[in-house]
């Protein structure tokens, strides 16, 4: 039996509703006013709040607000005698799963109640539904269904059994370390620490130390010794983020913990064993750097032996709608509020974005969205402008400085691709025309890029 409680300043209008609601077999507790409502939503749960709009006190559009936050999962129906349209339309923005003009018949409750019980009952539905494809689709702390994505998962299954450096490559954001932190996760080292530095973070006459430690007096300011990141990490695994930032004596040195399992703190005379799993992750193409003379090439050869590659977000497009749902659920946890998705016209600007800061652009983009959503799905306007109104893309892609000629001209192939099949509306063979490629020619290209 479903509980329903009615709220309003109108004790005639509360007993004729109870009485109808009960005989339709609901569960009906009554309240006139909002404060005398919130000590009984905190006594039990009810599938129902129906409230008045204006009532001395808190409006129902104040209770709508509490129960949202408090209680997301109990629908409301708001009703009013007013008949305004800016009421109805701040309740639904609200959360409001329904709205209702008085004056009206009981039997016109009982019919937007059954209404609201079915649109609630498929919500709850999809929510199952999505929560199940992401269980299907999780790997540890990264989220995806992608092709790309999943060969990823198979090999970092199969390399963190051993204790091989392995080097994680791929853009800004794509989730270096949450792979690295999965590599160790499911390695023999679990249980022993995951420390992380970012070697462009320290400055250059500080890394060393904060490697290998140093031994006191070694320097001015070296008042006692000082254990470096290798022997925090002991037993377990030290993540060297962009890499490539590393000075080149000091790419040396690695290359010695890396080639003989040892390492020595500035200013001793002792080497130290280094039981450590390395590693490395980078933005930039080492081998390039190597043979611009700007990384060691033997240390580039170390790390190369194992070379993860995370691609783009805007290479896996499929995978946007489970992440989308990912960052919803966990800032709604984080923040307390109660998003319950993405309207088709967002969902459609989020799929469409070529995402240059890759999924932590997306995870900032829906954070700073829930922030600002005024009602309990997630619309164009909550979406950061820069978003909804991206600037050109190909030349986006050409101002970012990229001068490989391969990796924007595949870039550039699937923007105009993507362009070719929205002005078509799908059509392929009128799209290949417009692109001036053959037919089997766009349908190469077309599973090559993920597009769906």
């Amino acid at each position: 039996m479903a509980r329903v409680l009615l709220v309003d300043d109108e004790e005639s209008l509360r007993l004729a509703l109870k009485a109808y609601l009960r005989k339709q077999g609901y569960e009906v507790t009554v309240a006139g006013s909002a404060d005398e409502a919130l000590p009984l939503l905190e006594a039990e749960a009810y599938e129902f709040l129906v409230t008045d709009v204006r009532m001395p006190g808190r409006s129902g559009l104040e209770l709508l607000a509490h129960v949202r936050k408090a209680w997301p999962t109990t629908a409301v129906v708001v009703m009013s005698a007013y008949g305004s349209g800016d009421d109805a339309l701040a309740a639904i923005k609200g959360g409001a799963s329904d709205y209702i003009n008085k004056p009206f018949a009981p039997a016109d409750l009982g019919f937007t109640l059954k209404k609201t019980a079915e649109r609630e009952a498929l919500r709850r539905e999809n929510r199952e539904l999505r929560a199940a494809i992401a269980r299907d689709n999780r790997f540890d702390g990264l989220v995806a269904r992608s092709e790309a994505m999943k060969q990823l998962f198979a090999t970092v299954a199969r390399v963190a059994q051993y204790k091989t450096t392995v080097l994680i490559t791929g853009e800004t954001g794509v989730g270096k370390e949450l792979v690295a932190r999965s590599i160790h996760q499911r390695s023999p080292r679990a249980s022993r620490p995951f420390v992380a530095v970012n070697c462009g973070a320290i400055p250059e006459n500080l890394i060393e130390s904060e490697l290998f430690g140093h031994k006191k007096g070694a320097f001015t300011d070296a008042n006692a010794d000082k254990r470096g990141l290798f022997e925090e990490a002991e037993g377990g695994t030290l993540f060297l983020d962009e890499i490539a930032d590393l000075p080149l004596p000091l790419q040396v040195k690695l290359l010695r913990v890396l080639a003989e399992g040892v390492f020595r703190r500035l200013g001793d005379v002792h080497d130290r064993k280094a039981e450590v799993r390395v590693v490395g992750a980078s933005a930039k193409d080492l081998g390039q750097l190597s043979k611009a003379g700007k990384f060691r090439e033997d240390l580039y050869f170390r790390l190369h032996v194992l070379t993860l590659t995370i691609p783009p977000l805007r290479q896996r497009r499929e995978d946007i709608p489970l992440l989308v749902d990912h960052f919803v659920q966990r800032f709604n946890e984080r923040l307390g509020t109660a998003i319950a998705g993405v309207d088709p016209p967002a969902a459609r600007v989020l799929q469409d974005y070529g995402w240059p800061g890759n999924v932590r652009q997306l995870e900032h983009v829906i954070e700073r969205a829930l922030v600002l959503a005024e009602g309990p799905i997630l619309t164009l306007q909550d979406l950061d402008p820069s978003i909804r109104e991206p600037s050109d893309p190909v030349a986006a892609e050409l101002e970012k400085g990229d001068l490989s000629i391969k990796r924007t001209t595949r870039v550039i192939e699937e923007i105009l691709i993507r362009r070719a099949l929205e002005r078509t509306k799908g059509n392929r063979t009128r799209a290949a025309e417009l692109l001036e490629i053959s037919h089997r020619a766009l349908l190469y290209k077309i599973k090559e890029f993920g597009i769906a």
